[in-house]
């Protein structure tokens, strides 16, 4: 599974958008779309959802294999 800030940048690539372009079309600051794709955990959840919803993508709760290896 890929991590958030690479699928946001190899979709924002796919698509041929700059991160100024992207911010502009997702109405989102220019700083939070660097700060998604380089890995920035502390991040407003609503920001980062209005990033994926320009995918068709939202942020969810998923069962983690990690945490699910750990309960056996």
């Amino acid at each position: 599974m890929k991590n958030l800030a690479s699928f946001v940048k190899e979709r924002r690539k796919a698509v041929g958008l700059t991160q100024q372009e992207f911010a502009e079309r997702s109405g989102i600051a220019l700083t939070v779309i660097r700060k998604i794709e380089q890995g920035k955990t502390n991040m407003n959840m609503n920001k980062v959802n209005n990033v994926l919803i320009m995918f068709g993508h939202e942020l969810a709760p998923v069962e983690s294999k990690i945490i699910k290896r750990k309960i056996k």
